[in-house]
């Protein structure tokens, strides 16, 4: 069961899985406090089959939910007549340019050893983050086990994604079967089954990029090409004066960083990695032509690691006194230490002068756009809350920082 944004105002998408076929998906619901399940919203439900030796199959529902009543809560169920689902809820997403909205950032939780999940559960059901953005390496792997792993995976989010929208990006633990089980079983906006997309969230335009298509060249280059005139025709729009001024953050997020300090001879510890070099043109585009994208999330590495504003290697802080503030480069922020079976990675001893801050701690990062001015991050321990071991540093921050509106 999962929540996903459609990408389009006043709408939500539902999915889930069963494994025999049904006559109908349908999707019961209502406002909160309404009477129960008194509107009802039907879609389709698409055959996948398991790439694996016993060629499992199941059926991947989907319903869209529209007209929602923004920022208000309702309850629902799905299912058919042949099974109901339980009764989970959701906020629709506020449609105001002046909402600030909460997400939850990670990458690389897996099923196993997945750190922070119980803690993001929980806080996601408290109503502590609006959106979850997961950035690539889902399960440790979907595809495993005749795809039982990834219906696992499923299961142990449904506890988050059934109450948020939890938005993805592909990450290389996804590329079995030419990334079959991630197109399959996520829903993402867009025509390009969940491998590229943007949407927007209050002063927000998120982009989710793919860099997967750098590295399995046997899916087909022709997606490199496709990517980058996506990605121009997406920034030429959110770039236009009347867009930009209602939505001035520009935040994209992809799997594999370009930057890092870690010691274990990924493609970003180069000096010159493959993700920059290979796609050179699509960054080269957003530095060159829009110099405005804010914010670049990704994961990969199993740390934490925060960059000074970087764009070529060199560092572009605002001043001194506030590198944040006004900085003429993107910021790069890495948050893959979710957990997962592979335990953490390490660091080289003495990093570049564009790193800022590194943690090896498991855990997990908040942002908040606050406003068209101000947006913040913080980095979450899940390795010292576990060691206090004590509710009062149960929100214990290994890392902080007050990000003021790139003006270029």
């Amino acid at each position: 069961m999962g929540l996903f944004s459609p990408g389009f105002p006043g709408s939500m998408e539902i999915t889930w899985t069963t494994f025999n076929e049904t006559e109908e998906s349908t999707v019961e619901y209502g406002l909160w406090g309404g009477r129960l399940f008194e509107l009802t919203a039907k879609g389709k439900a698409t055959l996948f089959v398991d790439g694996g030796s016993e060629g499992r199959k199941m059926y991947i529902h989907r319903v869209t939910l529209t007209d929602l009543r923004p920022a208000s809560a309702y309850v629902y169920h799905c299912g058919s007549e042949a099974g109901w689902s339980d009764v989970f809820s959701f906020t629709a997403l506020n449609e105001s340019t002046s909402w600030s909205p909460r997400f939850a950032i990670y990458g690389d939780m897996g099923n196993e050893n997945p750190q922070s999940l119980a803690r993001l559960q929980k806080e996601t059901q408290v109503g502590m983050y609006d959106v979850i953005l997961h950035v690539g390496d889902f399960a440790y792997d979907m595809h495993e086990d005749n795809g039982r792993i990834g219906d696992e995976f499923m299961r142990q989010i449904q506890s988050i994604a059934a109450y948020v929208p939890y938005m993805t990006c592909p990450g290389n633990h996804e590329a079995e079967y030419n990334f079959s089980n991630y197109r399959n079983r996520f829903s993402m906006p867009g025509q390009t089954e969940s491998l590229w997309y943007s949407w927007n969230v209050g002063s927000a335009h998120i982009i989710s990029l793919s860099t997967e298509i750098y590295f399995f060249l046997d899916y087909g280059v022709d997606l490199i090409f496709k990517q980058y005139e996506w990605l121009k025709k997406d920034l030429e729009e959110a770039n236009k004066p009347e867009n930009r001024a209602e939505r001035p953050w520009i935040i994209t997020m992809g799997h594999r960083p370009m930057y890092c300090s870690n010691n274990d001879k990924d493609d970003c510890t180069q000096f010159e990695s493959y993700v920059s070099t290979v796609s050179k043109f699509s960054y080269q585009l957003m530095r060159r032509l829009f110099p405005g994208v804010d914010l670049e999330l990704w994961a990969h590495e199993h740390t934490y690691e925060r960059l000074w504003p970087v764009y070529g290697y060199k560092v572009f802080n605002g001043s001194i006194e506030q590198p944040y503030v006004n900085p003429k480069a993107p910021v790069h922020i890495i948050t893959g230490s979710a957990g997962c079976r592979e335990n953490h990675d390490t660091f080289v001893p003495n990093p570049r002068d564009w790193s800022a801050f590194r943690s090896t701690d498991y855990g997990y990062t908040r942002m908040q756009v606050h406003n068209t001015s101000h947006l913040y991050l913080e980095q979450v321990s899940d390795d010292q809350v576990s060691r206090e071991g004590s509710p009062q540093f149960y929100n214990y921050e290994v890392d902080g920082l007050l990000q003021s509106l790139t003006d270029m």
